[in-house]
């Protein structure tokens, strides 16, 4: 129901293709989104469980200097980075749509860095470091 949804279908419409009304469409995409949400919750969470470190790249640094910063906060922690220069640049560049714009961060992104040397950058997450 929710692909349905997500291609622009009215609940009236989907409950007609499925034969059922349109409240059960409602009460089953309600649910879903709440489920969503709930794994996104989890998913958040298991990751500031298994992190090492955490590290907010500021408005105003210069992507070449971003590597750095990282691979820095991971040497701190005590973790071998699974990750190289160009690797940590290109997670930047491409992975932070509307934080970064040609060379400059211009939306704080918040890094973090897992025990096991992995990154993932987190720029939609709350931006305290820690």
């Amino acid at each position: 129901m929710l692909r349905l949804r997500l291609e622009g279908l009215p609940q009236e419409e989907i409950a007609k293709r499925l034969g059922t009304t349109r409240q059960n469409v409602s009460t089953v995409e309600r649910r879903a989104r709440n489920n969503v949400r709930l794994a996104r919750e989890t998913l958040d969470a298991y990751s500031e469980f298994t992190k090492a470190a955490s590290l907010v790249v500021p408005t105003g640094t210069h992507l070449v200097d971003v590597p750095r910063l990282v691979i820095d906060a991971a040497d701190a922690a005590g973790v071998r980075l699974r990750a190289d220069f160009t690797r940590v640049y290109n997670e930047f560049r491409f992975k932070a749509p509307g934080h970064v714009d040609r060379t400059m961060v211009v939306k704080p992104v918040k890094v973090l860095i897992f025990k096991n040397g992995d990154i993932e950058l987190a720029p939609g997450r709350d931006h305290e470091a820690g």
